[in-house]
């Protein structure tokens, strides 16, 4: 069975030594979030061009920092960085165009679900170094994870450069594997969905057994982020803090029961995540 190989994360390293240039391909949720991060760490705009066909009303105001934005393909030119945040339906199409932006010591960070490396050497012009990475939604506010694969034309220090504007949004982990991205897309791109439902379902349960609904809808929600804060915070492994949690014969077991039984929790999960892992492969082609 393949293996993982982690990494952990350092304190995010600042971005203000960085002497390149950076272009950012797609500035929606993800790509929004990633160029906030990078400048937080000192990442200077006029370092980043943007491409984005309908810029948020924030990174058109970067323009005034040095930001370029939707610069004229008359004065593209080959940059250090290259960051795909597209969907990956449009990729064919719009990978086309990045001709002039990509050259033998261009790196291109990918966090397109589905795409795999095969597929943007090939539609990539040259021999280029590729990092492919998917991140999730808690990118947002600095918590995300980030699980990445490099290609073999990728140097250790575009490898370390990558790590840098990747952790700027959360840990980072690495596999040597790229076979496992479709599952690692299942369980971290796809989870943030898989929590907020559960909020939403321990709300409509709450309701039905009688609390009102904005109560319960409160309630929900401070639970669900007040535990995953505690698995955040303490060393103890998720089963270990649901047995402290649950008495013998109380309230919490009884809940379990149903939750734990056959045909339950772990089977729905399980489940949902080997549909997720199809649709990922799928959308790989």
């Amino acid at each position: 069975m393949a293996k993982a190989v982690t990494q952990t994360t350092p304190a995010r390293a600042s971005l203000s030594d960085f002497t390149g240039t950076l272009t950012l391909i797609g500035a929606g949720k993800m790509g929004s979030a990633m160029l906030d991060g990078w400048l937080a760490l000192g990442l200077d705009p006029a370092k980043v061009a943007v491409i984005e066909p309908e810029p948020s009303a924030e990174v058109a105001r970067l323009v005034a920092r040095g930001l370029a934005l939707n610069p004229p393909s008359a004065v593209s030119r080959a940059t250090s960085v290259v960051v795909i945040a597209i969907k990956p339906q449009i990729a064919s199409e719009v990978l086309a165009d990045l001709t002039p932006l990509v050259d033998a010591s261009t790196l291109v960070i990918s966090i397109m679900a589905g795409r795999t490396l095969d597929f943007l050497a090939r539609v990539l012009p040259g021999n280029v170094a590729i990092v492919r990475a998917m991140p999730n939604t808690p990118a947002a506010i600095g918590r995300g994870i980030s699980v990445a694969v490099a290609n073999a034309r990728a140097t250790p220090l575009q490898r370390d450069l990558a790590q840098g504007l990747l952790s700027a949004v959360g840990v980072v982990e690495w596999i040597d594997d790229e076979a496992l991205m479709d599952a690692v897309t299942a369980v971290s791109g796809s989870g943030p969905a898989y929590v907020f439902l559960l909020a939403e379902s321990l709300a409509r349960a709450g309701a039905t057994a009688g609390l009102p609904a904005d109560l319960s809808a409160r309630l929900a929600r401070a639970t669900v982020a007040g535990s995953g804060e505690l698995l955040h915070r303490v060393e103890l492994d998720a089963a270990t803090l649901r047995r402290n949690v649950t008495s013998p014969g109380g309230t919490t077991a009884a809940a379990l029961d149903v939750l734990m039984a056959e045909g339950g929790l772990d089977q729905l999960m399980t489940e949902a995540v080997a549909a997720a892992t199809r649709r990922s492969r799928a959308l790989a082609g």
